[in-house]
């Protein structure tokens, strides 16, 4: 069986997907899911079903919902369900079972190693491997209290950079026209994140095209200054400095 949660949450077991129509129960079985093989004491299950607005009968409606869970977890082939009482709370053991965060970040782990090692064709397979793992934004649109907050937010940083390595992987590779295509909609979807700025402008003037590279960098400045009142990070400037005054020693650096 395999859990799924870089997208809205669903479960694969034998090449059918199942999923979670109760939103209360779906955060019960996310929390558990993200925490696995930890035990998940019932006051942090109770924040993350109602935030800090429990109901009077908060701890009796949580047995309700964890009987839910176990049943939707059940599987007839299985003895014994994954979701289990162990005090001081719940857990939910993972065993043999894949969930699709863990694959992801050993994906990611792996190509980092592989950049560090200059070996960029297999940094760049296991990078597009790990990303290949997502199918919408984690968890869909369940949100509400600390865990699956803290993890939407981990798994989205680790996501963002997981692209940026992949794009410097590309670079290495001379991938440079194949990249322009790619970074454009990355810019657009993340306008705030000045390692895209960067590798597009050095994607555009590696193909010969300074002077859309610049216009990267001004639009890059304009973005920054209007919402965040900075001018672009050092390795903007450098590099967009760098492309007026054609300076190869920049870009041999960069390629380094």
């Amino acid at each position: 069986m395999k859990y799924e949660i870089l997208g809205p949450l669903r479960i694969l077991d034998d090449g059918v997907y199942s999923s979670v129509s109760a939103r209360k129960i779906e955060t019960v079985i996310a929390a558990l899911l993200i925490c696995s093989d930890q035990v998940v004491v019932p006051d942090q299950l109770i924040t993350e079903i109602w935030a800090d607005r429990p109901p009077r009968r908060a701890s009796a409606g949580l047995h309700v919902y964890i009987s839910q869970a176990r049943k939707f977890l059940q599987r007839p082939d299985r003895k014994e369900n994954p979701l289990v009482t162990q005090s001081p709370g719940y857990l939910l053991r993972k065993g043999t079972d894949e969930i699709d965060f863990h694959d992801f970040l050993q994906s990611m782990n792996q190509g980092r190693r592989h950049m560090k090692e200059q070996r960029h064709e297999e940094a760049a397979s296991c990078l597009e491997r790990a990303l290949g793992l997502w199918y919408g934004p984690v968890l869909g649109d369940l949100r509400n209290g600390p865990i699956i907050d803290g993890f939407v937010t981990w798994m989205t940083e680790s996501r963002m950079e997981c692209l940026e390595m992949l794009c410097d992987a590309h670079l290495h590779l001379g991938r440079h026209r194949e990249l322009v295509g790619r970074l454009y909609p990355l810019i657009a979807e993340y306008p705030l994140r000045e390692t895209f700025y960067r590798q597009l402008m050095l994607a555009l003037h590696r193909s010969e095209r300074q002077a859309d590279a610049l216009q990267v960098y001004q639009t890059a400045r304009r973005v920054l200054n209007d919402e965040l009142g900075l001018e672009p990070c050092r390795a903007l400037r450098e590099l967009h400095q760098a492309i007026l005054v054609d300076d190869d020693q920049y870009e041999l650096r960069t390629s380094a």
